[in-house]
């Protein structure tokens, strides 16, 4: 099967490629060349022919292409992450691509960490609560979004779900938490929200095998934290998503 990976030199990407590389047949796309893997560099944000050749034959489209901080301001998620959005969907579509994987965030509902219990929660205040009481945010919740960034990634999801229900693309999106280079968590926060390498190979893959009539969803991409407040009942039920690491493994007694 070949999978294209956009902004597959960012660290996202380079967990991907690692991960998935002897599964697929990988082919990237990003502002430079990748060593050791069919690379396409151009700019998503400006779209164009390029893409459009690069996704030619692809089966699935995973699309991480975007600045990913969220103190990335209005003029740059505009002029950059949206339009790399759409210029994604739309070569997808143009190039008869079967699914896209959309890379969301879960600064698409970060308001919520300033609520409680979540608020304590991400402090590494856990006095007088209990994991397993702890309320667990779903993709039904209300969005709300914590920054230009995370407002990008709300237009994302609703430029998913448009392709999926107007032009019969499956489009999935995911809702990834902390993705760490150290593969561990580094701070209070971290022990809720890590995704490890391990595991988001795992999502991504279950989201590009799955079947052809799951023609749209939004899961939350996260391990499975004793501390986590996001639910992925639904990625279980629906992708089958296992995750394995708990950020636990990494707490200092």
């Amino acid at each position: 099967m070949r999978v294209v990976i956009t902004g597959a030199a960012g660290l996202i990407g380079g967990v991907l490629r690692n991960g998935l590389g002897s599964q697929y047949e990988l082919a990237a796309v990003d502002v430079e060349r990748i060593p050791g893997i069919e690379s396409t560099v151009a700019n998503m944000a400006k779209g164009g022919g390029k893409v459009w050749r690069a996704f030619r034959g692809a089966e699935v489209v995973v699309d991480l292409a975007a600045a990913p901080s969220i103190s990335t301001p209005w003029d740059h998620i505009y002029g950059n992450n949206i339009r790399a959005t759409i210029n994604a969907f739309e070569a997808a579509r143009e190039a008869g691509v079967r699914r896209v994987v959309f890379a969301s965030s879960n600064h698409v509902t970060g308001l919520y960490e300033q609520s409680e219990p979540f608020a304590s929660i991400v402090r590494g205040d856990y006095e007088g609560l209990d994991p397993a009481e702890v309320p667990l945010l779903t993709t039904s919740h209300p969005i709300r979004p914590d920054s230009p960034y995370g407002v990008g990634k709300a237009f994302g999801e609703a430029t998913a779900r448009y392709y999926a229900e107007t032009h019969g693309m499956s489009a999935l999106c995911l809702r990834i938490g902390t993705c760490k280079r150290s593969n561990r968590p580094e701070n209070a926060r971290e022990f809720a929200t890590l995704i490890t390498h391990e595991d988001l190979v795992g999502l991504v893959d279950r989201c590009i095998r799955a079947p052809d009539d799951v023609s749209f969803g939004i899961f939350y991409g996260v391990s499975d934290n004793t501390w986590r407040f996001w639910d992925i009942a639904d990625a279980r039920e629906q992708i089958g998503y296992e995750p394995h690491d708990d950020a636990e493994r990494w707490r200092e007694p």
